[in-house]
């Protein structure tokens, strides 16, 4: 039996047939079928404020995609407020931010996790300028690198409307999701943000509404994605 080493139990590790995680592979499929004619390796994820779920609906996608035999690696470059190396149980003494400022190696960084072929990348400290560090060339060369051993790169990233790190990642990469707390999150902001987003000329794959409430006779799901592509 393989020893669990997340510190947060994932619904996709622990519970693999309950509808939560059918709705991650659902998300998952409609990502794969929005890109069929297109090179989809680098996938951003966001929020337009904290506490949507956009975090857990990263480590989710990532095993989700992982559990398909796909190569993952997950990057935490939320560098406001890391929460990857918490939830898989990992140092945090080295990552992202080394790899940037070219103190460590891609390869050194990467840390694998008790999930089958999913691997992730640490914040690492926190630098005094984030986004300066992911608008960098460096951090395009360190993608272009795991472009050539990963089929699936997705990065975590911090709310768009708070800072504009979301925003540079987004560029830098073939889509991004954003992530709606459904209830909680005010229209104004997520037009706002997608609006920031398309600024960026970051391409928006779509939204997935999370926490939404279950209907009670069709039960319909709990997380919705609406392809924009």
């Amino acid at each position: 039996m393989r020893q669990l080493t997340l510190k947060y139990p994932l619904a996709m590790d622990i519970n693999p047939a309950s509808f939560i995680a059918e709705s991650y592979r659902s998300l998952r499929t409609n990502i794969e079928f929005s890109s069929f004619d297109q090179d989809l390796k680098t996938i951003a994820v966001t929020s337009a404020r904290p506490l949507e779920g956009k975090t857990t609906t990263a480590v989710n996608m990532a095993a989700a995609f992982a559990q398909a035999k796909k190569n993952v690696v997950l990057i935490d470059a939320n560098f406001r407020k890391p929460t990857i190396h918490d939830i898989f149980s990992k140092q945090n003494r080295g990552g992202l931010s080394n790899i940037i400022a070219k103190q460590y190696s891609v390869h050194e960084m990467v840390q694998e996790t008790h999930i089958d072929n999913l691997s992730v990348i640490t914040s690492g400290p926190i630098p005094p300028n984030p986004a300066e560090m992911l608008s960098s060339n460096n951090f395009k060369e360190m993608l272009d690198k795991l472009k050539m051993n990963y089929s699936v790169i997705l990065i975590d990233t911090p709310p768009a409307l708070i800072v504009t790190d979301a925003q540079v990642v987004a560029a830098q990469c073939d889509g991004v999701l954003l992530v709606v707390h459904a209830g909680k999150a005010k229209r104004d902001a997520v037009v706002k943000v997608k609006e920031h987003l398309e600024h960026a000329r970051a391409r928006l794959l779509g939204v997935v509404l999370n926490n939404a409430k279950r209907n009670k006779r069709n039960k319909q799901e709990e997380f919705y994605y609406e392809n924009r592509a």
